[in-house]
């Protein structure tokens, strides 16, 4: 069959037009989820951000007097940055404690600014400025029990106000005092939780050494899991003060807020007050420290007791199993020499009038020398000692 020139060429053309709408319809979808992705992302970014802008944070406010000029306030977060000259990649970290109550980071931290200071330890967060105290309400995030998680928000708030109200301590400024505070706490609550640990660990032990019990040995287990992250978060209060005091001078001298208001910054290693202050509580968190230590070695010296008696008893169940194997192989001796005897066939022995009786005399010498050589070889394996294995390396 011919075609025609023309014929070809709407032969060719025809899918040459399907292939161009099908290009451009594509084209359009491409171009439509570019777009839709585009303002998607738009409206996503612009509602986080609206909503953070709008996030209010709960903090008390203590006055450079001691006094609680305001109590569990909100405050709008950009307010709150604005007004104490914040960076907002400071105020990061404590927006993910106040904001996300299932979050809890044990990492503390102590962010020495121009006009402040931020710290974070344990369950407080705070501000720190030369003349006010801010404390956001991070407790109820960090306590199963609301009814405790106020009563020891309102037993710290008062222990420190009196703190700050306190007569003895006018010497230090007042960044000083709040500081000292918050560090009290801090050791005050270390303290409680290291001795819980210590009488749980005690009676658990107590309970082991009376008898090794599957439920025991799970309650060992879960405390051993306490103590090691009670380590950790212990550890790491500790090097974060360690690591304030390993500062060089200019460092520390930042931490005196008063003096920089006055205009009369401290200058080279003229910061005895704030170094001694800090030792003193880093000696203290360093004696919790050896003491959990101490803790987590006697779980470890108890762990490999407790191995040793297993391992013990294993020992004695694999023997007692040699011995009945040893006393069964002689008595199959013994029942095989009978078997011969008993067996349908003439022999010699039946014409004797002794021959039952050698046989028994015979089966029992063959049961006692077999039973006797196995007695024999279970006692050296019983009594295999360190010189001997010694000596059979040589």
């Amino acid at each position: 069959m011919m075609f025609t020139p023309l014929r070809q060429l709407r032969l060719f053309s025809a899918p040459s037009r399907y292939i161009q709408s099908f290009r451009c319809l594509s084209s359009c979808r491409t171009t439509n989820s570019d777009a839709f992705n585009d303002h998607f992302i738009h409206k996503t970014l612009t509602s986080t951000k609206s909503h953070h802008d709008n996030e209010y944070i709960r903090c008390t406010i203590f006055n450079s007097q001691g006094d609680m000029i305001q109590h569990g306030q909100e405050i709008l977060k950009n307010k709150f940055i604005e007004k104490y000259n914040l960076i907002p990649r400071d105020f990061r970290k404590f927006d993910r404690h106040l904001s996300h109550s299932s979050h809890q980071d044990i990492v503390p931290s102590i962010i020495i600014r121009k006009n402040n200071i931020l710290l974070q330890l344990l369950n407080v967060h705070a501000l720190i400025k030369y003349d006010e105290l801010v404390i956001f309400d991070s407790f109820a995030h960090h306590s199963d029990s609301p009814h405790h998680s106020s009563h020891t928000t309102s037993q710290f708030l008062k222990d420190l106000g009196n703190r700050l109200k306190s007569t003895h301590l006018e010497s230090l400024p007042f960044e000083f005092k709040a500081l000292e505070g918050i560090l009290i706490y801090i050791v005050s609550n270390l303290s409680t939780e290291m001795k819980v640990h210590n009488t749980v660990l005690q009676n658990i032990i107590q309970g082991l050494d009376e008898s090794i019990e599957r439920y025991k040995l799970r309650y060992l287990l879960i405390e051993s899991k306490k103590i090691s992250q009670f380590s950790q978060k212990i550890n790491l209060i500790k090097q974060c003060l360690e690591d304030i005091l390993e500062n060089d001078d200019n460092e520390l001298n930042e931490l005196y807020l008063t003096a920089k208001f006055n205009e009369s910054p401290r200058l080279g290693n003229n910061h005895e007050e704030i170094e001694m202050l800090l030792e003193n509580y880093y000696q203290t968190i360093d004696e919790i420290v050896q003491i959990v230590e101490n803790l987590k070695n006697q779980i470890k010296t108890t762990e490999d007791l407790i191995n040793v008696v297993l391992d013990s008893n294993r020992n004695q169940l694999m023997l007692l199993g040699l011995k009945f194997s040893t006393g069964l192989l002689s008595l199959c001796l013994c029942l095989y020499i009978s078997a011969l005897y008993g067996m349908n066939l003439e022999n010699f022995i039946e014409e004797s009038d002794g021959g039952f009786e050698a046989v028994i005399v015979v089966s029992t010498i063959a049961l006692v020398c077999l039973l006797l050589f196995g007695v024999k070889q279970l006692k050296k394996v019983e009594k295999v000692t360190m010189t001997s294995l010694h000596d059979k390396k040589k």
